[in-house]
């Protein structure tokens, strides 16, 4: 009962990240707002915790310097490569682009994959009109669903191998993935196929006389990348020393034209990092109470584990979710195939955190950072539940069409 009470902070966090967004966004538009609420939360749970439970803290800070450090390596390099270029913006050649970064994604991570590809995807076709679809879609495949095949896709995943699931158990998934991806990109040919005949002749002229061919800058950065593709399987602490370096390595290299043309903040990253402080400290409690008590709550079967990971995955973020249910299923008498989980169940929660991770902005890291650069960009985005909307309508469906293709 203890461990019930102390699991509070975690779940006021999750609100906090879930709805401040949407009801207080100039307030939580500022790094500093945000780690004073973390502060506020997590420092007596810390306390606390440095007294009575130093080991359980000691592993979770633990795991938490891991996914920082490789978020941050992926973000800081991937800003260090600048694609240029204004392509005609045909339904092939767009289609083309979310195939591409489809494949991107399970390499250099959604968020490096989004970060590299959405200003040359929305530069080609600023000279169109009807847009509304395009950074939905991005988000849907780049951002979301894709980064399903490798830990480096997807935090959630990438989570999932700190706590021991090996590094390619998750190829094992390619089926829900190429199904998943080829449905949406079908979708969303046929869809930008209607768009683009609704433009006007000045419009597709417009866009005709436009055309600059697509430019890679800072390509010496796909080399530091693929180094830290490389020290994923090294044991810690080498695996983060290797990274944090290529890290410095990065930032020191040129050319520094392309970080400037990705507009390269710090803050995005500096939020993951302040966010994923506070849940890592506040969460051991809850993920304890949640082992002891997994019997009670009747999620047993792989596809209550696809659907309570996937719906709350889209309600908070999808990185804390999968770790809640894993933690959960390695608390029921199940088959202990993989760290203590069974595959069939760990197939289900990792479907469900990666792919409704989609289901809204605040799913999945690199939502809201597309959905800000393509404002930025003069692209019409859906409000928060226009979104949503969105998304019941496109990817419902399908998650239906995986749970009775493969969720058992």
């Amino acid at each position: 009962m203890l461990y019930l009470w102390l699991s509070l902070p975690f779940l006021i966090l999750l609100l906090i990240i879930a709805l401040l967004p949407t009801l207080a966004p100039h307030f939580w538009e500022s790094n500093r707002n945000r780690a004073f609420l973390v502060f506020i939360l997590s420092a007596p749970l810390l306390i606390w915790l440095i007294k009575h439970e130093p080991l359980l803290l000691q592993h979770s800070l633990h795991e938490y310097f891991s996914f920082i450090v490789l978020l941050t390596s992926l973000y800081v390099i991937s800003g260090g490569i600048s694609l240029t270029g204004d392509l005609k913006a045909t339904p092939s050649l767009n289609t083309a682009f979310l195939a591409f970064g489809a494949i991107l994604a399970n390499i250099i991570g959604t968020t490096g994959a989004s970060m590299v590809l959405i200003r040359a995807f929305l530069k080609t076709n600023s000279e169109r009109h009807h847009t509304h679809h395009l950074p939905v879609f991005f988000i849907f495949i780049v951002s979301n669903c894709a980064g399903l095949l490798t830990p480096l896709g997807d935090p959630p995943l990438f989570l999932g191998y700190l706590k021991g699931v090996p590094f390619f158990w998750t190829l094992k998934l390619w089926p829900m993935w190429l199904l998943t991806i080829g449905l949406l990109l079908l979708i969303f040919y046929f869809w930008d196929k209607k768009a683009y005949k609704s433009e006007t002749k000045k419009d597709l002229k417009k866009d005709a006389q436009h055309i600059l061919p697509l430019r890679l800058k800072g390509k010496r950065h796909l080399l530091i990348l693929s180094g830290i593709i490389g020290g994923v399987f090294l044991p810690t602490p080498w695996r983060e020393m290797i990274m944090l370096s290529l890290t410095l390595l990065s930032l020191a290299m040129g050319p520094k034209v392309a970080r400037r043309e990705n507009k390269f903040s710090w803050a995005p990253i500096l939020e993951v990092a302040i966010l994923f402080a506070g849940i890592f400290i506040t969460m051991v409690p809850a993920m304890e109470f949640i082992k002891n008590q997994a019997p009670t709550f009747g999620i047993t079967k792989p596809w209550h584990f696809f659907w309570a990971t996937g719906l709350l995955s889209g309600a908070l973020d999808n990185a804390p979710t999968y770790l809640t249910f894993f933690t959960l299923a390695q608390g029921l008498n199940l088959p202990a195939e993989i760290v203590g989980v069974s595959e069939n169940v760990l197939k289900a929660i990792s479907l469900g955190a990666v792919f409704m991770g989609a289901n809204t902005y605040i799913g999945n890291g690199p939502n809201f950072m597309v959905r800000s650069i393509a404002d930025h960009a003069g692209f019409k985005t859906p409000s928060f539940f226009g979104y949503t909307l969105y998304a019941a309508c496109i990817l419902l469906p399908i998650y239906f069409l995986i749970h009775f293709l493969f969720i058992i």
